[in-house]
């Protein structure tokens, strides 16, 4: 449906270089999630809009990828600089589009941002094969070549950060690619692919198709043009991403959900386990894939780090996302609110106790109050399902082959944490935990440099890293006969 508000800006799709209004000229309203008030008009594209952008990329893959390594690194570092200079503008949009705290934007989003440009600026001229003797009468060798068009689709909890850890190594391997913001959060890929495009980056190289999964992500997975799909977001669609692109044999990478569990010992420094863990669970609202939102307590400690916890959950600060000593902000829409205030329902109706929170905070705007569960048996729903809120469940355990079975004990290998005083313990329950990353004695740490991804219901491959070159790239081998 075309919405008519000559008083909100409006944002048309990006493609070729080009801002091109939607094909079916359908718009819709962004909305703030912290004042429930109108902010923007964006594009609802189509899958011909993707088909137009899948073109663009198409014909200028070539020329980007024949281009000298040594350059494309110079045009990446231009965009970190151009990204530097207008962070706080990119800040901006993106608290009032995902209804995150300015001081966490800030802090980590935007500084991770242009650290994953400048490291995968430093990839270009490093990409190689290598020379395998296979033969004394043939030089035989390897190369690695861009896997071509890229369709990079992207969440609503970090549609800057992750966003990025798609579009940098993508753009450093030599492809092209069409983004897909996730329908609620698209403000900052629009403006991110203009300064890409002042940057040097030439049309068509960097796309931004906006609008819903439905019509524009599922026209990416389909169209044969597209050579690679890259996705963040949650099991159920990632399922069906693995299904439609199987019809043309794309290749995939899937970075989905989490229930991790964060284990506390009873040897463990409880101030600084329970203050992790806070920032762990209420971290972004929650809306986090690592968060830890299972806190597995020993039992001689488990009242008092329900306790501690529950006292830090309480004097997280609540409320408008530009004020500097706010924390947290709201999640990010309606729906999401109603499906977290439908879990802690849930975890009522199981049996489990509501320590604290478990309420919306306000008339306006779509905030949740921090909460705590105690009395949280393994398999209810709040320990199995991802709640994606500022929700967290306290369960008990005995010893390590019991933390070890709790933690291990869902669908999800996201991640993990373990914290313990008992050096050899905490390296033994380490490679016990079934995750992609396991964090001793601190937790929700990440770094370009190091892979990220799960298994399961967590996702198919790796990002981050020389991961994220493989992921961009396809070898090829060489054959020359020296007879």
């Amino acid at each position: 449906m075309t919405a008519s508000r000559p008083d909100l800006p409006r944002h048309d799709l990006l493609i070729d270089g080009k801002r091109l209004p939607p094909g079916t000229g359908d718009y819709s309203t962004n909305i703030n999630p912290a004042t429930e008030a109108p902010i923007a008009l964006v594009a609802q594209g189509s899958a011909a809009d993707v088909d137009t952008a899948v073109k663009a990329a198409r014909a200028a893959l070539k020329g980007w990828a024949g281009m000298r390594a040594a350059d494309r690194a110079r045009i990446l570092n231009r965009f970190a600089d151009l990204l530097e200079a207008h962070a706080e503008e990119l800040v901006t949009l993106e608290s009032q589009d995902a209804g995150k705290p300015l001081a966490s934007v800030r802090r980590q989003d935007m500084p991770a941002v242009i650290d994953t440009v400048r490291y995968y600026a430093g990839w270009c001229d490093k990409i190689h094969g290598s020379v395998i003797p296979a033969r004394p009468d043939a030089l035989t060798y390897t190369v690695r070549e861009p896997v071509g068009v890229v369709a990079a689709i992207v969440p609503w909890n970090f549609p800057l950060m992750i966003g990025m850890w798609k579009i940098a190594p993508a753009l450093a391997c030599g492809c092209t690619l069409i983004v897909k913001p996730a329908e609620i959060t698209p403000l900052t890929a629009l403006r991110v692919a203009e300064l890409a495009l002042e940057a040097g980056v030439p049309p068509g190289v960097f796309n931004v198709v906006t609008g819903k999964g439905s019509v524009v992500g599922d026209a990416m997975v389909a169209h044969p043009g597209i050579d690679k799909v890259t996705f963040t977001g949650s099991p159920g669609v990632g399922r069906g991403i693995m299904q439609g692109a199987a019809a043309n044999f794309k290749r995939v990478t899937l970075e989905l959900g989490g229930k991790s569990a964060n284990v506390i010992f009873a040897d463990a420094n409880l101030d600084a386990a329970t203050r992790a863990a806070a920032s762990g669970i209420f971290f972004n609202a929650g809306q986090v894939c690592s968060a830890g939102s299972r806190i597995l307590a020993q039992r001689q400690v488990y009242d008092e780090v329900v306790e501690r916890l529950s006292a830090r959950a309480r004097a997280v600060r609540v409320g408008d996302p530009a004020a500097p000593d706010t924390t947290m902000g709201p999640v990010v829409s309606a729906a999401q609110m109603k499906t977290v205030l439908d879990y802690v329902d849930i975890g009522k109706q199981e049996g489990a106790s509501a320590v604290t929170g478990g309420v919306r905070v306000g008339e306006r705007g779509f905030f949740v109050e921090p909460t705590v569960f105690a009395n949280v048996a393994h398999e209810m729903r709040i320990s199995q399902e991802e709640i994606f809120g500022p929700v967290a469940s306290v369960i008990p355990f005995d010893d390590e082959e019991d933390a070890v079975r709790i933690a291990n004990g869902t669908a999800f290998s996201l991640a993990a944490g373990v914290w313990s005083a008992d050096i050899q313990r905490v390296h033994k329950v380490a490679g016990e935990l079934r995750a992609g990353t396991v964090w001793i004695n601190t937790y929700g740490y990440t770094d370009v440099r190091l892979p990220w991804g799960g298994a399961g219901d967590s996702g198919l491959g790796r990002e981050h890293g020389d991961a994220a070159i493989e992921n961009f790239t396809e070898p090829k081998a060489i054959w020359l006969s020296l007879r």
